[in-house]
């Protein structure tokens, strides 16, 4: 009577799978360990970018993408050219434009928490004329205190950047409260929040247009315009190709425009890119976790022909021995893949809540290590266990 070979059901694969496992927990933990060190750090890496991504494009998206910036050029000699007096406004008679404001450059004159500090210690601050509503065409605002206004703007008044308190020592404005510039005390009635568009305001120590001329002998050019347009692309382009002739008619080569959304979106876009090398990092410790699976079925292997050779004497087939030590790599690098994903999702979450992000751990992420990990398994197992299915049960037993 010819009798068959019972078939293994997927639940009785895995309860043979586990049995190795189960029986030789540390082993397993640290093979296991290396395909988790990987997979976490491909989910971290991917969840990280994503979030940082998803953060810096709202922040764009709040902040708008209809700022233009017109700044002072070169001239042929590449000397700083001078953008003229009346720039500003014959920008503001643009069609589409419905904001501009502007700064301008105070050289030579520094700012100081006090008159003792050493002149060389200048901690890089300028000091700039600004118009009064320039944190609003700028996509800043006001963290405390107040800004300049139509009074202030013509007395030796300041407000600083949020870079520029933070060096000068100030957290809050108090009454009185007063800064060393250009020889002559500025007192302090505001302080900005960080400014995405235009980190240069950060490190300024802003006064009203009038003040500078008056306390600091400025010249009254302005060196930089930011410009609003209404919220339309093809309004935003054809502003942009008009400014440098209108800001400067008679030298518009001399007159650099730029988009400041379109920076911060390259900056993204860079910052993807150097998710790679770290992809590569967790790729080497996914291959590092693949040997070390490999490594410990073949041992296992080795330490359980008696059990093969008694499977094989009671019936078992080669496909059956052979599914079996395949789905014991499978279920541990699986394992290891699971714990993998739930380190690299708190590592993300962590992260992102530190810096006020929303968390974004993209499908793919997850999805991708986990299949990394059981294809990593089914290679790395794949040998042992053509190895163990060709154990005849004679030569198997004798190691009893």
């Amino acid at each position: 009577m010819i009798t068959t070979a019972a078939r293994l059901r997927p639940g009785d694969v895995a309860a043979l799978a586990s049995i190795g496992l189960r029986t030789r927990k540390l082993r397993a933990g640290l093979s296991a360990l290396g395909i988790a060190i990987g997979v976490a750090a491909i989910v971290a890496v991917l969840g990280l970018a994503a979030s940082s991504q998803a953060a810096l494009l709202n922040e764009i998206s709040q902040l708008g993408t209809n700022l233009l910036t017109v700044t002072n050029g070169q001239t042929p000699a590449g000397a700083a050219a001078e953008l003229p007096a009346a720039a500003p406004g014959m920008i503001a008679r643009l069609p589409g434009v419905t904001a501009v404001q502007d700064t301008g450059t105070v050289g030579n004159v520094y700012a100081y928490k006090s008159p003792l500090v050493p002149s060389i210690e200048t901690s890089a601050l300028s000091v700039e004329a600004a118009t009064l509503s320039l944190p609003a065409a700028a996509g800043t605002s006001l963290a405390q205190g107040r800004f300049l206004n139509a009074a202030t703007a013509r007395e030796p008044v300041a407000v600083l950047g949020a870079l520029t308190a933070q060096l000068l020592g100030l957290d809050r404005i108090r009454p009185g409260m007063r800064i060393w510039v250009g020889g002559q005390w500025f007192y302090v009635t505001g302080i900005l929040n960080r400014d995405t568009y235009a980190p240069e305001i950060d490190s300024a120590v802003l006064v009203g247009f009038p003040a500078a001329e008056k306390y600091l002998h400025f010249d009254g050019h302005p060196s930089e315009i930011y410009v609003r347009t209404t919220e339309n692309n093809q309004v935003v382009t054809a502003v942009d190709g008009l400014l440098s002739a209108q800001a400067n008619p008679e030298r518009p080569g001399q007159v650099d425009v730029s988009q400041p959304s379109d920076a911060l979106t390259a900056r993204a876009d860079a910052e993807g890119a150097l998710d790679t090398l770290f992809l590569g990092l967790g790729a080497v410790a996914l291959l590092v976790g693949a040997i070390g699976v490999a490594n410990i079925m073949v041992i296992s292997v080795l330490e359980r022909r008696s059990e093969i050779g008694l499977r094989r004497a009671l019936g078992a087939t080669r496909g059956q021995i052979r599914t079996q030590f395949l789905a014991e790599a499978i279920l541990l690098s699986l394992a290891g893949g699971a714990a993998g994903v739930i380190a690299g999702a708190a590592a993300t979450t962590a992260y992102a809540r530190g810096r006020g992000e929303t968390v974004v751990i993209p499908p793919e992420a997850w999805a991708g290590g986990l299949a990394a990990a059981v294809i990593i398994g089914a290679l790395a197992g794949l040998l042992p266990a053509i190895r163990a299915a060709r154990l005849s049960p004679t030569q198997a037993l004798l190691t009893v």
